[in-house]
Formats: C-alpha cells, structure tokens, sequence
C-alpha cells in the first residue's frame, strides 16, 4: 500500500512538473527552439555524472534510447512553438492526444487495438474540433500553433513507445541521459539551422530556462520516465492529461489568458475521450 501511495505520490510531483512546462515557455523571452535545446541540454548536463556508475549499455540500448531522443526532440521542437501560436490551453490540450495517437501507432505496427480505443479516439477527436473551433474563427497562425501542437502529440506517443521498450532494460538515469543527450543533439542542429540565437537573452529568460528544466524536465519527464518501468506507458499516459487542465489553471492565474465556454466544452471532452483510449488500451 505505502509503495502504491509513493508512485502516486511521485507521479502527482510529475503532474505539478509538466504542468507549469507550458506556461514558464509561453513567457519566457526566448525563442522556441532555443527552449526547446536548453531544457534537454542543462538536464544532460545535471545527470552524466550520476549515469558512469549506472552500469553496461549495450549497442542496442543506445539505438533505442536515440531514437527515444529524436521523438523527444520534435515533441518539443513543434509543441514548444506551438504555446506562441495558439493559446497555452488549446496547445496542451491537442498535444495531450498523445494516448490517441499511442494507439493508432500500435495498431499500424501490427498491435491489436480494442473497440474501445476506437470509441474514446472519436470521442477525443471530438474534443479536438472543440478546441481548435476556437481557432478557426481566428487566424492561419493559430491554426498553425494546433497543428504544431497534434504532430508533438504524435511524437510523444512515439517517444512514449520507444521509451518503454528501453526502460525495461535500462535504468532510470542511463535511459534519461541518452534520451535527453540525443535530443539535445538534434534541437541544436535544428536551432543552428534556424539561426536562432543560444544566448543573449535577458536574465528572466534564463531563470525561465532554469524554472523550465527543474519543473518540465526532471520534475516532469524525468519521473514519468522512472513510472513507464513500474505503472507502465497507458498509465503514464492517463496521468500525463492532468497537465491539460493544470497548465490552463496556470496561464489563466498568471498569464492572464481566458478559458473561452467552447475552449472549457472541448477540454472536457478531450479528456474523456482520451482517458478513454488510455484506459482501453491496458488490455483485459
């Protein structure tokens, strides 16, 4: 029972983690991809140290983990400059369909996927057009800001995937270092092909940074990677959706941002439907 009350304890830390990610991105002045590099590189500086000593790792081991990587790193390098497209609630709310998603890539690699998945999915998608009506009676920018938004759910489910492949034979630190390592390595191509800037920011930006790679990365991704080995990915995935809601508080309370009746209608919807494909996908 304690050790229940512990990951729940741990994975409710990663909520709280995950969910001022959105909002800490959404004010920083700092360019997308450049937040989107930092967070992973300060985090794989903070665990090389701790990983020497965290035993073997085979040449599969680091093909796996790097592919982990890659997904991680469109995952933030679309959804990261998604939150300055589109509101901080519309862009976690598309890039929570990430269960949604998780199933469609299961079944295209052959898994079996339950009526029940399909059922939520519709449900979520419903969800989705809700949400992103708001949008459609704005502007091609925001628009681009959802679309941004959904291929970073579907590059999360990816890295979710892939992740819990390597967990179950790596741990927690040594998976999280050539994870993040790796997906610092292709933000900054990605970064220095953009020719955005790595510094000259004032200092808020770089306490954002800061703020952003201790709640967002080690808070957050970091702990939900340690209970992809112990609750598995459908249940990291559940959980993960509580940063819909989380981050819209935050930005309402900080940023000022108003949650539209439709925007709440289709929050609500979102997180059923998806919930729903989550719960499905457990199994019997």
């Amino acid at each position: 029972m304690s050790g229940l009350l512990g990951e729940a304890g741990l994975l409710l830390v990663a909520v709280v983690g995950i969910s001022f990610s959105a909002p800490l991105a959404a004010a920083a002045a700092v360019p997308a991809l450049s937040i989107a590099f930092w967070r992973t590189a300060m985090a794989s500086a903070v665990l090389a140290p701790l990983a020497v000593r965290s035993g073997r790792v085979t040449g599969r081991d680091v093909r796996t983990c790097a592919l982990a990587g890659v997904l991680l790193a469109v995952h933030f390098g679309t959804w990261i400059p998604s939150l300055l497209l589109t509101s901080v609630a519309t862009s976690t709310a598309l890039v929570c369909t990430t269960p949604l998603w998780t199933a469609v890539l299961t079944r295209l690699v052959g898994g079996r996927v339950p009526g029940v998945v399909w059922a939520g999915g519709a449900l979520a998608l419903t969800g989705v057009v809700l949400v992103a009506g708001v949008d459609l009676a704005g502007s091609p920018r925001a628009l681009l800001g959802d679309a941004l938004a959904l291929l970073g759910g579907v590059a999360m489910a990816g890295y979710l995937l892939v992740g819990a492949a390597a967990r179950a034979r790596l741990p927690t630190v040594t998976y999280t270092l050539l994870c993040y390592a790796t997906a610092a390595l292709t933000l900054l191509v990605v970064v220095l092909v953009a020719g955005q800037p790595l510094v000259g920011w004032p200092a808020r930006g770089w306490l954002a940074l800061v703020g952003i790679t201790v709640c967002g990365q080690f808070l957050g991704h970091t702990l939900l990677n340690r209970a992809l080995r112990t609750v598995g990915a459908p249940v990291v995935a559940v959980v993960s959706l509580l940063e819909v809601p989380g981050a819209a508080v935050i930005a309402a309370l900080w940023l000022g941002e108003r949650l539209a009746p439709t925007t709440l209608a289709g929050l609500m919807v979102l997180l059923a439907g998806v919930a729903l494909v989550a719960h499905g996908g457990r199994g019997p």
